[in-house]
């Protein structure tokens, strides 16, 4: 697995994660993706266009770190999954946990809101 981040205008982050979210990729993932999360307050856009498997661990990934972000006053918000990854989200009700957005664009446009997330 690999993720990538970089800034994005208004003081949003866009992280990249590549690959699959499974018991071996999830945990260097987890690791990562807390450490960059976790340690500041931020609005965090996560792409999940190449996300090709999300498992349990992934999503625990994904939950422990959009709790983190709402307890220091950030927010966090999931981008593009693939149909695969987007049945998982759904199925798990994770949707209803962190907000899921069909692009980039459109979680960025969220995150910016007067009164966003």
């Amino acid at each position: 697995m690999d993720l990538r981040s970089e800034q994005l205008a208004d003081g949003v982050e866009k992280i990249s994660l590549v690959g699959r979210m499974d018991s071996i990729g999830g945990h260097d993932i987890n690791q990562r993706l807390s450490a960059l999360v976790g340690s500041r307050k931020l609005r965090a856009v996560v792409d999940l266009s190449e996300v090709s498997f999300l498992a349990s661990i992934g999503i625990r990934t994904l939950v422990v770190n959009a709790r983190t972000q709402s307890q220091r006053g950030g927010a966090m918000a999931l981008a593009n999954p693939q149909p695969v990854v987007a049945e998982v989200l759904k199925m798990a009700g994770i949707d209803t946990i962190i907000p899921v957005y069909p692009d980039v664009d459109s979680a960025f446009s969220a995150l910016t809101a007067p009164g966003g997330r």
